[in-house]
């Protein structure tokens, strides 16, 4: 039977857990190589939506700006795209809850839930169902030396990348990722540094 030409096109990887045959689960993620970003996006709106060009770019930063401004003063956020949240830390150590002065309080970054609206919202698309694609044979990519090096000098960015931004670049899952980026952490003459911050990994350049 031929394959589908429309639809949401996904692929199918498999986990690292087994099922009860023994053999690994397998998941479903939406397909590489499909992103765009705010320009493109804006572009969009005003082809589709009537909106001016440049507008939707020019209201996402003014939001950004606003929200920080609100965050930073302890708000929590709730919007029509979901809610923000801003997420402290201590920078140390600490057991007794009187110890703990201002300075030892950091901001970690911001908590986002996208909530319930984006399956809605999404949903009232599908109505081609779901496409699959052919996966990139991952055992190959991983054993392409060259191309995962290629991969990794276009998702550092600022000197670092995290797992998402070079599963994506190398078309890898986050697993496989994962693990390269670990390997490149490891030996005499590491090519990475990994680092803890905030829910994820940070991997920058050792040299730097």
């Amino acid at each position: 039977m031929p394959r589908k030409k429309n639809g949401f096109p996904y692929e199918i990887h498999p986990s690292p857990a087994k099922g009860e045959d023994g053999k690994n689960i397998v998941y479903a993620k939406p397909a590489k190589g499909l992103k765009m970003n705010i320009s493109e996006l804006d572009k969009f709106c005003h082809n589709n939506y009537a909106l001016r060009s440049g507008e939707l770019e020019l209201v996402f930063n003014t939001f950004i700006d606003a929200a920080a401004e609100i965050m930073a003063m302890g708000y929590r956020i709730d919007t029509p795209i979901g809610s923000f949240v801003p997420k402290l830390a201590l920078k140390r150590e600490i057991t007794d809850a009187n110890a703990v002065k201002n300075s030892d309080v950091k901001l970690e970054g911001v908590d986002y839930n996208p909530g319930k609206r984006w399956n809605k919202a999404i949903g009232k698309w599908l109505f081609d169902g779901f496409r699959r694609v052919d996966n990139p044979n991952t055992q190959e990519l991983m054993q392409d030396k060259a191309h995962l090096e290629e991969a990794l000098k276009k998702s550092i960015k600022g000197g670092y990348t995290t797992v998402r931004e070079f599963a994506w670049n190398a078309h890898l899952t986050l697993y496989s990722a994962r693990k390269q980026l670990n390997a490149w952490t490891g030996g005499k003459n590491p090519k990475l540094m990994k680092t803890r911050m905030g829910q994820q990994d940070i991997y920058t350049e050792k040299d730097l």
